[in-house]
């Protein structure tokens, strides 16, 4: 079988999917198609076809979206593939819709909803229009929470019947491996992520600013790259000592290794792959009670939620965590390692999304 994966971004296709695509890889071909980036190289060498395939993430020019949906159309009728499976918003909805026009099979993976669903609208009613178009015949339809899955049905874009709901995309529990917590002293908060308002960084900049106005001991470590102008902001934070900008990182465990907690105060998200890694390795939580965080955390025993965007509940719950003895900050880590091995282990959500996409009988005993 031919299997062609079309997608918007290296970084996550080979951080969150490269055990799916090995366990591919080993009875199929596998053709992939996106933007190039660096990690394009390690995915080649693990034995995948790349076709470069420019994706505008971010615009809604209609004009680049149909080039994009020709582009895909004119791929699958070269590629031939037995199965396309799909991430991200416009390779679902225009490679979804040059599945259909080509009669090929499709599995499309929903990874999150973006704004477009957090308030109706026009553009929201837009969207939905676009999603039942590109849906309508995929094979199977997978989530990674079940508020995005019932959101899905109840605006009738895909039936209950073919949708799969995944545990996110798992965590690789032994690259993200336990370690031993950092000792006492200055609490290190760490958040990972694009630097952009639907992250929760202007809350999570306004709570540690009054952290440190306030007296408590303690800063922040940010690494990602800046999707949004706040390069003013972070030099005037660092200038007052509490904020530390890494950029973007190929390697985020020491990063977590060294931090006492993990903060993500995410407006919307399909799950969150921060949370898992450092969950993990043993560090609390501090996330939003939004479906695709709340998931991670186990309410004051493995870290706090606190409001979507809402500065003073962020700041409560980071305060909180701080205050916490040292002993009881090492041992929500040691039960957010459990939470993890128990319901986010990678291997069981690669076993999952193989059965969803009818290949459970390949493969299997080698995972």
């Amino acid at each position: 079988m031919k299997v062609l994966i079309l997608t918007n971004y290296d970084v996550g296709l080979y951080q969150f999917r490269k055990e799916l695509i090995e366990a591919l890889l080993k009875e199929h071909g596998v053709t992939i198609s996106l933007p190039y980036g660096q990690l394009v190289e390690p995915l080649k060498e693990m034995g995948c076809t790349f076709v470069d395939t420019p994706v505008d993430r971010r615009g809604i020019n209609p004009v680049t979206d149909l080039k994009l949906l020709l582009r895909y159309r004119k791929l699958l009728r070269a590629e031939k593939p037995d199965l396309v499976i799909t991430y991200t918003v416009k390779p679902n909805v225009y490679g979804g819709l040059a599945c259909r026009m080509v009669k090929v099979p499709y599995a499309v993976n929903i990874t999150g909803l973006g704004t477009a669903f957090q308030k109706q609208g026009m553009l929201r009613k837009l969207v939905v229009f676009l999603y039942k178009t590109g849906l309508k015949k995929a094979k199977v339809v997978f989530f990674e929470n079940d508020a995005n899955r019932q959101l899905f049905v109840e605006e009738t874009i895909v039936p209950a019947e073919k949708c799969r709901l995944l545990n996110g995309a798992g965590v690789n529990l032994e690259r993200y491996a336990y370690v031993p917590y950092p000792e006492d002293g200055p609490v290190r908060f760490l958040f990972m992520g694009r630097v952009m308002k639907e992250k929760g960084v202007d809350e999570l900049f306004d709570a540690m600013h009054r952290m440190y106005s306030r007296g408590h001991d303690c800063c922040l470590d940010v690494l990602g790259s800046c999707e949004e102008d706040y390069a003013e902001v972070i030099r005037k934070y660092e200038a007052e000592g509490w904020l530390r900008y890494h950029g973007y990182q190929t390697d985020v465990r020491p990063f977590i290794e060294n931090a006492h907690c993990f903060v993500l105060p995410s407006y919307h998200e399909g799950m969150a792959n921060t949370n898992l890694e450092c969950a993990a390795m043993g560090r609390p939580l501090i996330t939003s009670d939004i479906p695709g965080c709340r998931e991670a955390v186990v309410e004051g025993e493995t870290g706090f939620l606190c409001r979507a965007g809402d500065a003073d509940s962020l700041y409560e719950a980071m305060e909180r965590f701080l205050l916490l003895p040292w002993e009881q900050r090492r041992q929500m880590g040691l039960n957010g390692r459990a939470h993890m091995e128990a319901v986010f282990d990678k291997t069981k959500v690669v076993r999952t999304t193989m059965k969803g996409l009818g290949m459970e009988n390949e493969i299997l005993c080698d995972l």
